[in-house]
């Protein structure tokens, strides 16, 4: 198990992440929860929000000839 400390940076409470917990980008969206005791970190989940106005975007004629066929493939059963 990895420690860190806990340190103020301006109005807010920040810990270093160890190199080895780390995740691989430092651009990404990340959500944080406490749980009784415990702060959980995780990649945000993606938003759907603005789906359908992207959809309303396509031109009427978008795909009206459909797409090829595409043989299936029998699926291992589980």
């Amino acid at each position: 198990m990895h420690t860190t400390k806990a340190f103020k940076k301006g109005d807010l409470q920040a810990i270093e992440i160890p190199a080895e917990l780390a995740f691989a980008q430092t651009d990404i969206a990340l959500e944080i929860e406490r749980v009784g005791e415990e702060l959980r970190i995780r990649p945000a989940k993606k938003s759907l929000k603005g789906v359908l106005k992207k959809f309303a975007q396509f031109s009427p004629d978008f795909m009206i000839e459909g797409r090829e066929s595409q043989e299936q493939h029998e699926r291992e059963k589980l």
